[in-house]
């Protein structure tokens, strides 16, 4: 039997034609089923939505998105923005899953925009997103929104051996403190740790924050400073405090794995020889970013494809 291989495709926020274009560029064509290859399936890494308020552009992507994941053409992987869809628009024992405070209103408002007034088209999206596995683990590589984290991991698959997060499980990991809200929240956006005292810096939205993301693929780091990010974020002393403990090591030896979320900028490249990000920041005047894997356990840098 033929070996599959894919051509995985970071978050998109809203940006159907930026998707368009590198799907073109890629060699997709739609001749009515969505848009396929061939030889080749896309992998979504998630993160669909919410940004791109401007553009008014959800609707067209989720129908492209939605059409190719049901004809086969394509597979796709949650993200923390459908995670949070789908708190936000369940209740539960009276309230939303996810708070509709001014921040998280403002964070959703492009797919408000195109879905509340229209109840049908919005719940089937949100089945959409209930289909989503949290993690892809293929003949040879691995895929996940944010973070390949095995101890998370094996404790959603004890609940879930597909990964896929059905309504108990979608209100334990919007429970602060529950298993299920530590392990999800890790895959999803990734390992956090918490600053010394004093220390803040604002986010990419401003939002004042007091910990920080890590790079968990950076195997041989040894302080925390050569594994916070953003890339170069100034946290001070901090930097010299030893690389966390908990951080997950991703071994040298694993299939490559792929993520989006981080909001990267510059020339696409390997974060590791066996680790991608494909977030290349197209909602901050980025990149929609594309890898053509055919096999390969060490990634290379030409296999990273932009419009």
């Amino acid at each position: 039997m033929k070996k599959q291989y894919y051509d995985i495709i970071g978050d998109i926020h809203g940006h159907a034609d930026e998707l368009v274009k590198l799907l073109r560029l890629l060699g997709y064509v739609d001749a009515g089923d969505g848009y396929a290859h061939p030889e080749r399936k896309v992998i979504f890494l998630g993160d669909f939505i919410d940004r791109g308020e401007h553009l008014r552009q959800h609707r067209k992507l989720l129908a492209l998105v939605m059409k190719m994941v049901g004809n086969g053409h394509a597979l796709a992987v949650m993200g923390n923005h459908e995670f949070n869809a789908l708190a936000f628009h369940t209740l539960h024992q009276g309230e939303y899953l996810r708070r509709r405070t001014e921040k998280n209103i403002r964070q959703h408002q492009a797919f408000l925009n195109e879905f509340e007034s229209e109840p049908e088209l919005k719940k089937d999206v949100l089945a959409f997103f209930h289909s989503l596995p949290l993690w892809l683990e293929l003949d040879g590589l691995r895929v996940i929104h944010a973070c390949w984290h095995d101890d998370y991991i094996d404790a959603v698959r004890a609940r879930s051996p597909s990964g896929l997060l059905d309504l108990d499980m979608l209100i334990d990991a919007s429970t602060e403190g529950h298993l299920m809200f530590t392990a999800v929240e890790t895959l999803i956006k990734g390992v956090e740790i918490g600053l010394p005292d004093g220390i803040i810096f604002h986010d990419k939205d401003g939002t004042e924050r007091d910990a920080i993301r890590v790079q968990w693929w950076r195997r041989d780091a040894k302080t925390l400073g050569e594994v916070a990010l953003p890339v170069g974020l100034d946290i001070g002393d901090a930097a010299q405090l030893p690389a966390p403990q908990t951080m997950p090591r991703y071994g040298e030896e694993q299939p490559p794995c792929f993520v989006g979320h981080y909001w990267l900028a510059g020339e696409p490249e390997p974060l590791a020889s066996n680790v991608a990000c494909l977030d290349y920041s197209v909602a901050k005047q980025g990149k929609l970013v594309a890898y053509r894997w055919s096999g390969e356990s060490v990634l290379r840098k030409e296999n990273f494809v932009h419009a």
